[in-house]
């Protein structure tokens, strides 16, 4: 080999050396429905108080029965919105009717979108109408690009039984692990936030404020043993240890490849909306109010939790609760 090629090789060996490892993603093989405003150039990162203003804007409670989770509003059309939460917070409410309560405090009636199947995976669609406010659409982000040690934050709201109110809550933490596969539900992405109990469905979200997760699983689960991917095989110990001590997420880019045909008869898959006129945002403790009339408003029991009849023939298969 003469000298001429020898210089060759050693420039373009340089040059691959030297690539960035988002040229390389972690799930190559898949296809992930176009994100309108993505020009190929990455989104600035925001402040944590800008993330967590975000967050805020689009997280949502989900009632179902005696039961709650949260949701992550992520689409528009019209005056109708579309809420992305865990199948397990459907099931919970053992076919009661759905309630969605908004950041500033209005509740609405939920109902199911059905025409999306999820494939076994933990998620499930809900849709409320709302002709007087304006709300906040989440912006969906990639979750292929996610390494170990990046930080991420969530938020939701944990449930407490004995009030109706509870607090909405964000946490920050980082990636743990990405798995190359998903295990039971559709489970990837570990992280170190501390999600709790009704925080289900409610988003995980990167610097650039931006949704590459959803939270549906907490670390130590009482369930079970869920650790098991879905072709059957079993992660390493190591690797279980990692899952055992810390959240799972579902990936927001699994989200995406299952509910393309919803999006795509939607309209496509906007970018972030945010609302023409500032909402405001319930305060702690402060009592949440209903966007309907006084007579077609819930009643609600000694608890403060609301009687909601069931709705005849609604049903939700899905696995029980990971909680």
């Amino acid at each position: 080999m003469n000298l001429r090629s020898q210089i060759v090789l050693i420039c373009v060996g340089s040059f691959l050396i030297t690539l960035p490892t988002q040229l390389f993603p972690l799930y190559s093989s898949a296809q992930i429905l176009p994100r309108s405003g993505v020009t190929g150039q990455p989104s600035p990162a925001l402040l944590a108080d800008q993330v967590r203003d975000i967050a805020q804007r689009i997280t949502v409670k989900v009632l179902s029965g005696r039961s709650g989770g949260s949701g992550i509003i992520i689409h528009k059309q019209g005056p109708t919105y579309t809420v992305v939460t865990n199948q397990h917070v459907l099931t919970a409410g053992q076919g009661s009717g759905y309630q969605i309560q908004t950041p500033d405090g209005r509740t609405y009636p939920g109902e199911v979108v059905r025409t999306v199947s999820f494939e076994g995976n933990d998620l499930a669609l809900l849709q409320f109408r709302s002709t007087g406010a304006d709300y906040m659409v989440g912006s969906v982000g990639t979750s292929s690009s996610l390494q170990p040690g990046d930080e991420v934050f969530a938020a939701g709201f944990p449930f407490e039984s004995e009030q109706l109110g509870s607090a909405w809550t964000f946490t920050t933490g980082t990636i743990a692990l990405i798995a190359d596969r998903t295990i039971e539900g559709g489970y990837q992405i570990a992280y170190t936030n501390p999600v709790e109990k009704g925080m289900s469905g409610g988003p995980i979200l990167n610097r650039q404020g931006q949704v590459i997760g959803i939270n549906g699983m907490h670390a130590y689960p009482l369930w079970g043993d869920p650790y098991l991917f879905t072709d059957g095989s079993r992660p390493s110990t190591a690797m279980r240890e990692i899952m055992v001590r810390s959240s799972m997420g579902i990936a927001i880019d699994t989200f995406v490849q299952l509910a393309a045909g919803f999006y795509n008869n939607s309209g496509g898959m906007p970018a972030a909306s945010v609302p023409s006129s500032p909402m405001r945002l319930v305060s702690p403790g402060e009592q949440p109010r209903d966007s309907r009339p006084e007579s077609a408003q819930p009643q609600v029991d000694s608890s403060g939790l609301p009687v909601v009849e069931e709705t005849p023939g609604l049903s939700h298969p899905g696995s029980e609760p990971l909680w």
